[in-house]
């Protein structure tokens, strides 16, 4: 269900709410409520929870889920919390509607009528909002109307003097009207787009500039760019390799893109248009020497967020020093190397001096991460269910049962076989010690897709040929692989719930899910591979493993299952409070505020490999203390038992 939101004042001290309920297709409901303010002081709070209420109220009624609001901007105006509490307490997305001027003689109802079905248009496929490309491929984030936080959410979500800091290096753009712009290959699935959203949201609540771009989607070239992947983690066939014929095609599509959309008057990188630019994915590297070719001075920060074998890249000959080296020829114009924080993701070729580190970012306050009511869980599970039941796949007996969780693309980095083959290696041993099928755990193994990405429906289809074969068959029906629809909000709840999250990269940037699951207190079980150590402390708040031992994994996951000398109760309640607020969008957005403060103003920035989140507090005057959560900085001595 849908419902619309209006207000009138009908007196000095009452207020006339308007509710109207649409099933999608036309209304179906109506009410009006009439709020006495005569003894009220706080009159946003009352009347925010005044409409909290009587939406609880039908739902409970009429055992429905709301999906959408549409809030007229009289009432967000009495009630600035509004939004951001019917996204937090009732998982209702709002989008606030504005209220034009011959609408004021409208009745409330016939409004709040008028909202929902307005609301409605921004409803796509799968009661989830749609994405907003607007002229010259500009990703309108929220579709400009759909609110779902404020800053007081954002402060309440970090450390006080991450707050500071970003107050004061945000303050330094808005005052300069600065510019920034990010160029990224997809709008939407994959960990940059839900960090670019989540940055652009922040950034807007603070009057920060901020645009990001994305090119027309070309699947023939996506296919070239994910080989190129495959082959820098090292997971691509010994064979593969970057042909000249593939670059052309590559350099083409970027050119045709720049050309048609950015470059123009008007454009982000046109005269004007930019004051900072910042090229977020290597698909969108050919940008770089054509903003250099016409705007020299114009800064430029490359951010590179895949693991790249740079052992490999120094391989005469090899399929990774081949693409490389196409790579860096584009890349090595760029004033800032932005990587992740593991040393041997940064190749010979980068001069250290230009070198940053930043770890990739989650929000709290975005459908993945905010906490999700019991009333809204079960409505997600059965969402779930209904989708494994009509993909011919085992559904989850949820709460009956509990399961084991990985939450990743079907990627051939992503270790899925080795998920399959340690659970395989639990559930025999559970067999035979004699534990009841109903006292095992279920396994799901899901994630969202990309349209970057098109290696997962093959990785999808090998997942479910495996699951058909002779060490699994007999746990097929405990086994639910399922590649989900865009819903932040499912996985959320998937995640959330499960006893045990896996995380079985053997190559990886950073793996934000990993930070997001202990932030949620559950026990991580991961490969000890790229980013991942940073954010489990082992033996602490999760177990590392070697890349490859499945047999340790199967026994970490026996001994979590199992709960063996209490292991289970002592990594929960370490898991939540090791989550550092730089893996947070705040801590991201500081990151940035800082070197597009510095590179816009025309300084150089050096960080000789240095934390940008680190140099980021220091310009603000709210240095870093020694009590402060941060991830590790003194690299990876990792040790196993």
């Amino acid at each position: 269900m849908h419902i619309g939101l209006s207000a009138v004042k009908t007196g000095p001290n009452e207020i006339q709410i308007g509710y109207s309920v649409s099933d999608g297709i036309y209304s179906i409901d109506f009410a009006v409520h009439t709020v006495d303010l005569s003894t009220v002081e706080d009159i946003p709070s009352t009347i925010a929870f005044s409409v909290l209420e009587g939406i609880m109220a039908f739902s409970g009624r009429h055992l429905v889920k709301f999906i959408c609001a549409g809030v007229g901007s009289r009432l967000e105006a009495i009630c600035p919390r509004l939004p951001s509490l019917l996204w937090s307490k009732l998982d209702i997305m709002p989008f606030i509607m504005p209220i034009r001027e011959f609408d004021a003689a409208e009745e409330v109802d016939e409004l709040a009528d008028s909202f929902v079905r307005k609301a409605l248009m921004w409803i796509g496929p799968q009661e989830m909002p749609r994405l907003d490309i607007v002229t010259r491929n500009l990703v309108n984030v929220d579709g400009g109307g759909i609110k779902l936080c404020d800053l007081q959410d954002y402060e309440r979500s970090v450390g006080e003097p991450l707050w500071r800091a970003v107050s004061v290096l945000a303050k330094g753009l808005t005052d300069r009207k600065v510019k920034i712009r990010f160029f990224s290959a997809t709008p939407q699935g994959g960990g940059v787009a839900l960090m670019r959203h989540a940055l652009v949201r922040f950034f807007r609540l603070l009057g920060v500039d901020c645009q990001w771009f994305v090119p027309k989607p070309n699947p023939a070239v996506f296919r070239i760019t994910k080989n190129n992947h495959n082959i820098l983690q090292g997971v691509a066939d010994p064979d593969k390799r970057l042909g000249e014929e593939e670059k052309q095609k590559w350099s083409t599509w970027i050119e045709h893109n720049a050309e048609r959309y950015w470059f123009r008057k008007g454009g982000p990188l046109a005269p004007g248009g930019a004051d900072v630019v910042i090229i977020d994915d290597p698909q969108m590297i050919g940008l770089i020497p054509m903003i250099k070719k016409r705007q020299p001075h114009l800064p430029i920060i490359y951010r590179s967020h895949i693991e790249i074998r740079s052992d490999l890249t120094k391989v005469v000959g090899s399929p990774q020093e081949g693409v490389w080296q196409f790579l860096w020829k584009h890349i090595k114009p760029a004033d800032v190397f932005i990587a992740h924080p593991v040393t041997g993701f940064v190749p010979a070729e980068v001069d250290i001096k230009t070198v940053g580190m930043m770890p990739a970012t989650t929000d709290w306050l975005d459908g993945l991460n905010k906490p999700v009511a019991q009333w809204d869980t079960q409505y997600y599970f059965r969402k779930f269910n209904n989708a494994c039941s009509a993909d011919r796949m085992a559904t989850l007996a949820f709460p009956s049962r509990g399961y084991i969780c990985q939450v990743a693309r079907f990627d051939p980095a992503k270790g899925i076989p080795d998920v399959l083959d340690a659970y395989a290696k639990l559930r025999q041993r559970l067999q035979r010690e004699g534990v009841p099928t109903e006292d095992t755990p279920q396994l799901l193994i899901c994630g969202h897709g990309a349209i970057d990405d098109p290696d997962g429906t093959i990785i999808y289809d090998i997942t479910l040929k495996t699951i058909d074969g002779e060490a699994l068959r007999a746990y097929k029906n405990d086994i639910v692989v399922m590649r989900l629809g865009p819903s932040d909000e499912m996985l959320n709840v998937l995640l959330s719930n499960c006893r045990i999250a896996l995380q079985l990269s053997h190559r990886e940037g950073f793996e934000v899910k990993v930070s997001e699951a202990l932030h949620k207190n559950i026990p991580v079980v991961a490969y000890a591979a790229g980013g991942i150590p940073l954010q489990i402390r082992h033996g602490h708040n999760g177990f590392l493993v070697p890349t490859g031992d499945t047999v340790k994994v199967a026994q970490h996951l026996y001994d979590l299952w199992m709960n063996v000398d209490g292991v289970y109760e002592m990594l929960q309640t370490h898991a939540n409070c090791k989550v550092s607020d730089e893996v947070s969008t705040v801590g991201n957005a500081a990151c940035w505020a800082y070197l597009a403060g510095k590179l816009s103003r025309g300084e150089k920035i050096e960080p000789h490999g240095q934390w940008i989140y680190d140099k980021a507090r220091e310009a603000a005057g709210v240095p870093v203390e020694k009590d402060e959560q941060v991830l590790p900085r003194d690299g990876l001595a990792l040790q196993f038992n």
